[in-house]
């Protein structure tokens, strides 16, 4: 209870500094969508009567803390672009891009795992330098330039994958439905998942390496052991505290690179409306988002911590 209450504790007190900066940043920067800038036909008159409905006119640490005070009961406020409430707005594009970000996650921690292992067991072999390059390559490579590299050979020269969207122009009914969701949401899923692996690779190949000089790997050999048994019992215990670590780690990565290849592919997730609401400087929005993605970040941190737990009980709590 006492480990329970200081992870809430740290919680809240992440979001209310996250809150506090995002607030203060985007109030900074400049032109705004009541300023006349983005709409050249907005009168004097307008803007004004705008930002005394939103608020706007008020200062801003007035403007921050009824902002805070409507949070607390989950409003998030109203759209300056549609006039539709965040809330709202939000929970119509949150669904698909957190299962992007789970599958691409479960996906990386897989693929990594068995690559690294493979690497390790295969040092210095041509299986063990073909997946170092590859990790490498991994590790190196853009994803906004990955996609468009995919887009132009996989969808456009090839013909193989739709080039954006989520569905087809005629989307067929049943499963169907979600096979041709599916079909169209590989592409960007298996970008995010080669971004991904890069650097777990290699950091699961290195720490198998070094379990693998230890004096009970050598036992377990000179006992018979099969190798599968030697990996399920004792490397795979010892890889997955660090690496569940590392994926809690990088979950603010994987949120915050939906926004790049949501664009990109034309997938109306959560990053794509981000992206929209930083250009039209819909500020309602872009702080809805940004409280649920720092949200959804702290609590993926905190079950890493749980599992971590789970997996070694000698970690300080």
């Amino acid at each position: 209870m006492k480990y329970f209450l200081k992870s809430l504790l740290y919680t809240f007190l992440m979001l209310f500094l996250i809150s506090l900066l995002s607030f203060g940043a985007i109030h900074m920067a400049p032109n705004s969508f009541m300023g006349g800038e983005l709409n050249p036909n907005m009168t004097p008159e307008a803007i004004a009567q705008l930002q005394a409905i939103y608020g706007l006119n008020k200062p801003l640490l007035q403007q921050y803390s009824d902002w805070v005070g409507n949070l607390i009961t989950l409003n998030f406020g109203i759209s300056f672009v549609s006039g539709a409430q965040v809330s709202e707005v939000v929970a119509d594009r949150l669904p698909v891009t957190l299962w992007m970000n789970i599958i691409a996650m479960v996906l990386t921690f897989v693929l990594s795992l068995w690559m690294g292992i493979k690497a390790a067991l295969s040092h210095g072999k041509k299986a063990d330098t073909f997946l170092s390059q590859l990790a490498l390559l991994s590790f190196a490579m853009p994803s906004y330039y990955l996609a468009l590299v995919v887009m132009m050979i996989l969808s456009v020269m090839l013909g193989w994958f739709p080039i954006s969207g989520m569905h087809s122009l005629e989307p067929p009914e049943g499963v169907g439905y979600y096979l041709d969701m599916a079909w169209h949401l590989t592409l960007p899923i298996a970008v995010m998942v080669f971004v991904g692996i890069g650097s777990l690779v290699l950091y699961v190949r290195s720490l198998t390496l070094e379990i693998l000089k230890s004096d009970y790997i050598y036992f377990a050999r000179s006992r018979g052991i099969e190798e599968k048994k030697i990996i399920r019992r004792y490397i795979l215990p010892n890889l997955l505290p660090p690496i569940v670590t590392m994926l809690g780690l990088s979950l603010p990565g994987l949120i915050g690179g939906s926004v790049i290849l949501e664009s990109i592919f034309g997938i109306e997730g959560m990053g794509q409306l981000f992206y929209l609401s930083a250009m039209s400087r819909d500020y309602p929005v872009i702080m809805g988002i940004l409280m649920m993605s720092a949200f959804l970040t702290l609590i993926g941190n905190q079950i890493a911590d749980a599992v971590l737990l789970k997996l070694n009980p000698f970690v300080k709590r």
